[in-house]
């Protein structure tokens, strides 16, 4: 079952206070509908794994050693489709104590790990606005360690590996985050 998203933001609300986190599981949802739509993929099913994927983000204090646990086990019992279920405990393999291996893992990691480099990128910029931000200058913050320093750079190449190269991946993740500026104040 694919929860319709009016149910799934229902789920984002009620296990997500912060403001900024429901930010990134919306932007999430609008890169992983693109990457689905570029792919050939269930748009739907894919932004709403998006949309869930940090569900537990706030239960689990962020612990990377249990975070997207939690998320499974919420989601398994809704009876939400195994390979829904599979891409969101996967996007941290840390938890989950093995390596990506599906095109939907590795869509999901990448697309959940370039929000915040484009969020980053967007508000060095002087208006703040995503309309602004050109792929080239996300493409460049790629190659500055020190520039979001805490966001994964080969989560977002893993893009490469379900046949999109890195910079038609930037065009569409902005694209796809341009879409829901207004829900992400960008």
């Amino acid at each position: 079952m694919v929860p319709d998203r009016e149910k799934a933001l229902g789920l984002l609300k009620e296990y997500i206070t912060n403001e900024n986190m429901r930010k990134h599981c919306i932007a999430s949802e609008a890169v992983m509908r693109k990457v689905a739509e570029r792919l050939g993929r269930d748009v739907d099913k894919w932004g709403i794994t998006g949309l869930l994927h940090d569900l537990d983000a706030e239960l689990v204090d962020h612990d990377p050693e249990t975070h997207a646990l939690k998320t499974a086990e919420i989601l398994t019992e809704m009876g939400v489709d195994d390979d829904m279920v599979d891409a969101i405990k996967m996007h941290n393999e840390e938890a989950s104590g093995k390596e990506r291996y599906t095109e939907f893992q590795h869509g999901l990691a990448a697309s959940e790990t370039i929000t915040g480099l484009i969020t980053a990128t967007t508000l060095v910029y002087p208006d703040k606005k995503l309309a602004s931000v050109k792929p080239k200058s996300i493409t460049k913050r790629m190659k500055e360690k020190h520039f979001a320093a805490s966001v994964k750079r080969d989560h977002i190449r893993e893009c490469e590996q379900i046949g999109i190269p890195l910079q038609e991946f930037v065009e569409l993740s902005l694209d796809g985050m341009r879409s829901v500026s207004d829900e992400l104040g960008l």
